[in-house]
């Protein structure tokens, strides 16, 4: 006796019902926090020399820092936020990253 050969028949699947957001996505932010040891001069000039910031928009962002106590810098995805938060550190300045929401 030949042995049979199984059949084979398309099977229906079931999509996700709703939305389905994927959170690699979502834009990173890269938040600089104040910190007791930087001046707000030098804040300023970090500002300007990695992010190529004006004066003005450093010396706000400064403020927003020494004020409210952070400040967000930069934005965009994963890899750049990482490598912005990197630049920082070197810089001395206290730097977080997180998605935006």
């Amino acid at each position: 006796m030949a042995p049979s050969t199984p059949t084979i028949s398309p099977t229906e699947i079931s999509s996700p019902e709703g939305d389905v957001a994927l959170d690699t996505d979502l834009p990173w932010i890269v938040l600089v926090w104040n910190d007791p040891i930087n001046t707000m001069e030098y804040v300023a000039l970090v500002f300007r020399k990695l992010f190529g910031f004006s004066k003005d928009k450093a010396e706000k962002l400064m403020l927003d820092v020494h004020n409210k106590g952070r400040a967000v810098v930069s934005s965009g995805p994963r890899e750049k936020a990482e490598l912005d938060v990197f630049r920082l550190h070197e810089h001395g300045l206290w730097a977080t990253m997180q998605h935006d929401e």
